[in-house]
C-alpha cells in the first residue's frame, strides 16, 4: 500500500480545561498525531508510526486512528512504558501545558522499531523537533526515518516545535540544525523560530532556513497568517478572522492540511491557502483533535470567507 503521508512522533492523551466550567475534558493530542488526523480528514492516505503503552490510553489512540482511517500497522505496543499524558489550563494570558510524559512508550521507540516498508511507501514523512526532544533513542529514530524516506525518493517535512522544557536551547539548536540538512519542507512557527534563530524579521528567518538547504518554508504567524517561501519565490497569505477559543492544534492542523494538499498535487501556494483556512477553523473549538476540520468544512469556509 502507498501512503501520502507517514507521521512519526509521540501521541499524548489530553485533559483540556474548558473556560466555561473549569473542568478537564479528555481528548487526544501530540503534535504529529494531530497532523496525521488533519491530513486524514482531508482524504489523505496516512500512516502513524509510534509506540503506545499497553494501557487504556494506548487502546483509545489505536481506536481513534483507525476511526480516522489512519493505518496503524507501524504502531508498537510497549508493555513496560505508559502512553504520555498532558493537561491544558486556560487563563487570561493564554493556555498552559503540563506534561506527564517521562519514559513514555513513544520516547523508547528506537530505529529498530521502525517499519521500513511503511516509510519507503510514503510520499512524505512528517516529524517534529518534539519527536527528537523526548529522548536520544527517539531522536535517533527520527534521523533513521528521514534517511530511509529520502533514500526511497520521498520528501521530509519538519515542524520545529520548540519545547524548552524538554531540552536546553543549545541542544535544540544543534539537533534541529543537523536535521534541516535532511528536510525538504520546514514548518516553523514564528515564536519558536525567533528563539531558534535569534532573529525577529520573518524574511530573515526564512532566509535562515533556506540557507540550510530547505527547499520550502511555511512560516506560520498565528492569526496573521503564513509566509510561504522557496529559493526563488516568497509570498504572504493573510489570516482569517474567526471567534478563536483554543489554538492548541492550529499549527498541527496547518501542517497536516498543507502536506495533504501537496500530496494531492496542489501547488505550494494553494496548499498554504487551504492549510491557513483549516488552521483558523481549528481554533474555534476546544482540544487538539475535536475541532480539526474535515475537507467539506474547509471547502465551505474558503468559499464563504
Amino acid at each position: 500500500m502507498r501512503f501520502d503521508l507517514a507521521c512519526l512522533g509521540e501521541p499524548l492523551f489530553e485533559f483540556n480545561q474548558t473556560r466555561a466550567d473549569g473542568d478537564y475534558r479528555p481528548g487526544f493530542g501530540g503534535d504529529v498525531s494531530n497532523c496525521a488526523i488533519a491530513a486524514a480528514r482531508q482524504g489523505a492516505r496516512v500512516a502513524m508510526i509510534t509506540a503506545v503503552g499497553c494501557d487504556s490510553f494506548g487502546d483509545r489512540f489505536l481506536d481513534l486512528w483507525r476511526d480516522e482511517g489512519i493505518d496503524t500497522g507501524a504502531v508498537r505496543r510497549d508493555p513496560a512504558a505508559p502512553t504520555g499524558l498532558y493537561f491544558i489550563t486556560h487563563g487570561p494570558e493564554g493556555h498552559r501545558f503540563d506534561y506527564r510524559r517521562a519514559g513514555s512508550a513513544a520516547s523508547r521507540l528506537g530505529s529498530d522499531g521502525l517499519d521500513d516498508a511503511v516509510l519507503t511507501a510514503s510520499a512524505f514523512l512528517h516529524v517534529s523537533a518534539i519527536s527528537q526532544a523526548i529522548g536520544p533513542v527517539a531522536a535517533d529514530a527520527v534521523f533513521a526515518a528521514m534517511e530511509t524516506v529520502r533514500a526511497a525518493g520521498g520528501r521530509v517535512a519538519y515542524d520545529t516545535n520548540l519545547r524548552l522544557k524538554l531540552w536546553p536551547l543549545a541542544r535544540a539548536q544543534a539537533i534541529i540544525g543537523h536535521s534541516l540538512a535532511m528536510v525538504d519542507i520546514a514548518l516553523p512557527g514564528m515564536d519558536d523560530a525567533r528563539l531558534l534563530t535569534g532573529l525577529e524579521d520573518p524574511d530573515a528567518i526564512i532566509d535562515w532556513f533556506l540557507a540550510r538547504g530547505v527547499s520550502t518554508v511555511a512560516l506560520t504567524l498565528g492569526a496573521e497568517g503564513v509566509v510561504l517561501a522557496t529559493d526563488g519565490y516568497r509570498t504572504r497569505v493573510a489570516g482569517h478572522k474567526v471567534a478563536a477559543v483554543d489554538a492548541t492544534a492550529a499549527g498541527d492542523t496547518f501542517d497536516g492540511v498543507f502536506l495533504s494538499a501537496l500530496a494531492a498535487g496542489a501547488d505550494p501556494l494553494s496548499a498554504a491557502e487551504r492549510a491557513n483556512a483549516a488552521a483558523a477553523l481549528s481554533t474555534t473549538g476546544y482540544g487538539g483533535v475535536a475541532p480539526i476540520p474535515d475537507a467539506a468544512a474547509v471547502d465551505a469556509f474558503m468559499v464563504g470567507g
